[in-house]
C-alpha cells in the first residue's frame, strides 16, 4: 500500500510539473485562459486526475487531485514574458487533443512538448517581410497612396527588426516599444519631411501600427467574459501601458522630425 501510494505520489508530482509548465508556455504565446482551462482540463483527464488552475500576472498555480479528491498536489511555473506565437498556441492545442485520442503517456508528451518548444523558430527574414507587407496594406486600407505604402513598409521593417533584436536580448518591452516607435516614425516622417506623395500623414500614422497590442486587449475581453477578472486585468493594462508607450515613441519622432503634433 505504501509503495502504491508513493507511485502515486511521484506520478503526480511529476504530472503536475509537467502541467504546470505546459500552462505556462501556453498562457505566454498568447492564450486565452479559457483554452488554457481545457487544454490542461484535456490532459490531466487522460493522465488520471483532475486539475485546478489559478492563472496569475506572473506565475501558474496548478493542483492535482485523483478522480476521488485524495492526493492533492501542487506545483507552480513562471509566466515568462514572450512574443505572442500562435503557432505555439495551435500546436500545443493540438497536442492535447493527440494525448486525448491516441493516449499518449507522460513520457511521450513531454518528448512531443519538447520538439514544439525547440522546433518555434520562424524564419526572421519572412516574419519580417511580412509584417512590412501587411502594415503597408492597412496603410493602404486608410487611404495611402502607393508612396505612402512603400515608406510605411520600410519603416515597418526597420523598426520590427529592432524589436526583434532587442526581445532576444530580454529588454523591457516598455523600452522595446517607445524605441521601436520612434525608430518607425523618424522614417514614416520623410514623406511629410520631403514632400513625398500625396497622403504623408497617412504614412506617418501607419508606420507604427504593428506595436499595437490588439491581441492583447482582445484577449483581455476574452479573460473578462470567462470572469478571468485578475488576469483580465493585467493584460488590460499590459495593453494599455504599451500603447502609452508607441504613443510617447510616436510623438518623440514627430518631434525630432518637426512635423508637428497638429
Amino acid at each position: 500500500m505504501t509503495t502504491d501510494t508513493t507511485h502515486c505520489r511521484d506520478t503526480g508530482n511529476s504530472t503536475a510539473a509537467f502541467l504546470a509548465s505546459y500552462a505556462a508556455r501556453l498562457i505566454a504565446s498568447g492564450a486565452t485562459c479559457i483554452r488554457l482551462e481545457k487544454n490542461v482540463g484535456r490532459l490531466a483527464k487522460e493522465f488520471g486526475f483532475q486539475a485546478d488552475i489559478s492563472v496569475m500576472p506572473r506565475h501558474i498555480h496548478l493542483s492535482l487531485s485523483d478522480p476521488d479528491g485524495n492526493h492533492i498536489i501542487t506545483a507552480m511555473a513562471a509566466v515568462e514574458t514572450l512574443p505572442v506565437s500562435f503557432n505555439i498556441i495551435t500546436r500545443l492545442s493540438r497536442l492535447s487533443w493527440e494525448v486525448s485520442d491516441r493516449h499518449l503517456t507522460l513520457d511521450d508528451t513531454r518528448l512531443r512538448f519538447k520538439a514544439i518548444m525547440e522546433s518555434d523558430r520562424a524564419h526572421a527574414l519572412a516574419t519580417t517581410l511580412l509584417v512590412a507587407v501587411s502594415n503597408a496594406a492597412f496603410c493602404g486600407l486608410f487611404g495611402g497612396d502607393l508612396t505612402a505604402m512603400a515608406i510605411v513598409a520600410i519603416a515597418t521593417l526597420a523598426g520590427f527588426r529592432l524589436k526583434t533584436l532587442l526581445t532576444s536580448k530580454k529588454v523591457d518591452f516598455r523600452v522595446v516599444a517607445f524605441l521601436c516607435a520612434v525608430v518607425s516614425s523618424v522614417l514614416g516622417a520623410t514623406g511629410l519631411l520631403f514632400q513625398i506623395g500625396t497622403t504623408p500623414h497617412i504614412a506617418l500614422g501607419a508606420s507604427v501600427l504593428y506595436l499595437v497590442p490588439g491581441i492583447a486587449f482582445l484577449n483581455s475581453f476574452s479573460d473578462m467574459i470567462y470572469r478571468h477578472y485578475l488576469f483580465s486585468l493585467y493584460r488590460f493594462a499590459d495593453a494599455a501601458v504599451i500603447t502609452c508607450c508607441l504613443s510617447a515613441g510616436l510623438c518623440t519622432g514627430m518631434a525630432l522630425m518637426h512635423t508637428g503634433m497638429f
